[in-house]
């Protein structure tokens, strides 16, 4: 079902509240944090048909809300994909990488820790054919406040084995950054994840990818600008 165009200002304001917060979100804090100029009763009242609609929901009675995989799908869908601008740390990082990297392995390692120390989340990286992912992050991921649940952990630790055993399942035709929300990703234990993944050559004749994985309250925005530069490294500095 289609939504206003204030419907969705109001959807994706909630939706950067949530991952920034990572607690159900007001109509009250959305009134002050963005100054709003219509009410608060105004405000519930939009939320609650974002909510029958199914882009939100209320964990429970008296809470804010929260995003469901339909909230953040829109958020995604409507993020401004401005043209690839090159992060020039990450490009000297990456150049150095090059040049003292003693193989392919080292390479990968590092653009893993490279990934996963500019997103905060788990980083893999991973080249066709050699079965071998190079995870980094573990530590970064499971700081987030959704990792308080030691179900929420082993759910995670079984969705990278799918992940892994299960890497056809994934489309590597297109070449621009993909993004997996909750039960979008084609593997088991997803439910409560994304995965933000983008095919890249590390270097001649050897294609691979790169790929953020963490909660569904993840910074999108920043993540997907990040896979975007340095994908674009990659692909315009083979070794």
């Amino acid at each position: 079902m289609n939504i206003t165009d204030r419907q969705g200002e109001m959807l994706n304001r909630v939706v950067k509240s949530y991952i920034n917060l990572a607690e159900p979100v007001s109509s009250e804090y959305l009134k002050k944090r963005y100054r709003l100029h219509f009410s608060t009763a105004t405000i519930r009242s939009e939320m609650q048909r974002l909510t029958d609609n199914g882009y939100l929901y209320q964990p429970y009675i008296s809470a804010g809300r929260v995003p469901t995989d339909k909230g953040y799908r829109f958020f995604v869908d409507t993020l401004k994909r401005p043209k690839v601008v090159v992060d020039e740390n990450i490009a000297m990082e990456i150049k150095r990488m090059r040049q003292d990297a003693k193989d392919y392995l080292v390479f990968l390692k590092e653009s893993s820790r490279l990934l996963s120390l500019f997103s905060s989340n788990l980083a893999i990286s991973y080249i066709f054919g050699t079965g071998i992912f190079i995870k980094d992050g573990w530590k970064r991921v499971f700081n987030d406040p959704e990792f308080s649940d030691v179900e929420k952990v082993k759910d995670f630790l079984l969705m990278i084995d799918y992940f892994e055993e299960n890497i056809d399942n994934f489309d590597f035709t297109c070449s621009s950054v993909q993004i997996y929300i909750g039960n979008e990703a084609p593997i088991s234990k997803a439910d409560d994840f994304s995965i933000v993944i983008s095919k890249c050559s590390f270097f001649e004749g050897g294609d691979g990818f790169v790929a953020i994985l963490g909660p569904k309250r993840m910074a999108y925005n920043k993540n997907v600008s990040l896979l975007d530069s340095i994908v674009e490294i990659l692909n315009n500095n083979k070794l």
